[in-house]
């Protein structure tokens, strides 16, 4: 353990899968240094990520199981702190995490979300019929008019979140991700996200509707298996991954496609799938690149490597899609005949995504419905410069710049 060369966390994710390689030196599990100068572990093997994503004995509580935190090393000054005030699933271990499971996971049964398919499709047609009232070759900007607002809309209708208060309900997600805040920002954005969470449970309460807050409310009343303080930080949770990896999904589909015209074609020609473009998407470019935190409740071993007790481990997601050992010598790129696509983009076991039906179903009637509506679809700037998100936990875009439509060559008149 002392002769690994521990590679150092960049917090604005320049180069997350550049990373990934760098960690993967080391072998399926190596050592980082956090934001703070804090150490940890990284998983980017696919089978080493299974073992700490189903032991039992790998808690994801940081308040009882990262020791530096509860001996008082770990401060409020530590740059990623709101990942550790979050009561939620995320922060969530043995009973706890199951009893929140349970209250929570009926809303994404199959069932639930098919229901859901018409709304969806509705949501996905009247923001086609926006980005349709752009001016002919006109750069317009998919994430931000398309990718983002589109999951946005699904999951807060899901939860009777009203349209003037979306904006900042959705904003707490946000900035949650961006790793490159200072720790005062993080503390203060977990605060204002906490507060704004519980003034719209209490409009719920006086005024129920019919949605998924009113039935968590009615679940916290009826028998308290869900505090306030859980119930806030599940609506967090819900909203926030109900958005930003689903807006991932689609923007990274995009790019890929735009940038690999062949695999377009194969699509297309119906020799490849939207599901196929989806998988593949996942594995090659996770949405969620290298989630914290989880931390061993004792010493254990994962692929000949002893990680102790009490230390902070992340499952680099965008590394184990592109593990070599599962994947070979082409892992790294987007290929939709590639028979195995296997990856763990939506967990493993009892934390695999509870949204991942709808995250699905979102993303095939997104990307299908948009290269219907604008088959001549193009990146409207070179591959390279489309920048990367602004953080070492997400793997998506800043911005996806692209023409809807053929462009008219300079010079050519109106038809007569």
């Amino acid at each position: 353990m002392e002769s690994r060369c521990p590679v150092t966390i960049d917090p604005a994710g320049n180069d997350i899968h550049g990373e990934a390689a760098r960690i993967r030196e080391q072998g399926p599990v190596g050592r980082i240094v956090l934001p703070g100068g804090v150490p940890g572990w990284s998983v980017t093997g696919h089978e080493a990520a299974k073992q700490v994503l189903s032991d039992p004995t790998v808690s994801k509580d940081p308040r009882r199981h990262w020791l530096a935190y509860v001996n008082g090393e770990i401060g409020e000054d530590f740059p990623l702190i709101g990942w550790v005030l979050m009561e939620n699933l995320t922060t969530m271990h043995g009973k706890d995490h199951t009893r929140l499971r349970r209250l929570t996971a009926g809303a994404f049964t199959p069932r639930r979300v098919e229901a859901m398919r018409d709304s969806v499709r509705q949501i996905v047609s009247d923001l086609l019929d926006d980005l349709a009232s752009a001016e002919p070759g006109e750069a317009v900007d998919l994430k931000a008019r398309f990718a983002h607002p589109f999951p946005a809309q699904v999951i807060c209708d899901l939860f009777g979140v009203p349209a003037e208060s979306r904006a900042d309900m959705l904003r707490g997600g946000e900035v949650n991700v961006d790793t490159t805040i200072s720790p005062e920002e993080a503390a203060a954005n977990v605060e204002q996200w906490h507060r704004e969470m519980h003034e719209f449970v209490e409009s719920k309460r006086r005024e129920p509707g019919d949605d998924l807050t009113t039935d968590l409310i009615a679940a916290r009343d009826e028998d308290s298996r869900l505090n306030d303080t859980e119930m806030v930080g599940t609506l967090h949770l819900l909203l926030a991954t109900g958005t930003e990896p689903v807006m991932n999904l689609i923007t990274n589909a995009v790019w890929a496609l735009l940038t690999h015209p062949g695999q377009l074609e194969l699509v297309r020609s119906g020799r490849a799938t939207w599901r196929d473009v989806i998988e593949e998407t996942l594995r090659v470019q996770a949405p969620v690149a290298h989630l914290p935190f989880r931390f061993a409740t004792e010493d254990i071993e994962v692929c000949g490597v002893t990680i102790p007790k009490g230390e902070p481990i992340l499952v680099h997601f965008a590394g184990v899609g592109r593990d070599p050992e599962v994947h070979g010598g082409t892992a790294a790129e987007f290929d939709l005949t590639r028979d195995d696509k296997d990856h763990l983009s939506f967990g493993h076991g009892v934390y695999r995504c509870i949204g991942s039906p709808l995250a699905l179903l979102e993303a095939e009637i997104a990307l299908s419905a948009l290269f219907e509506r604008f088959p001549d679809l193009t990146l409207a700037v070179s591959p390279e410069e489309v920048e990367p998100q602004v953080t070492f936990i997400m793997n998506g875009r800043r911005t996806l710049p692209v023409y809807l439509t053929a462009k008219v060559p300079a010079g050519a008149g109106a038809p007569a």
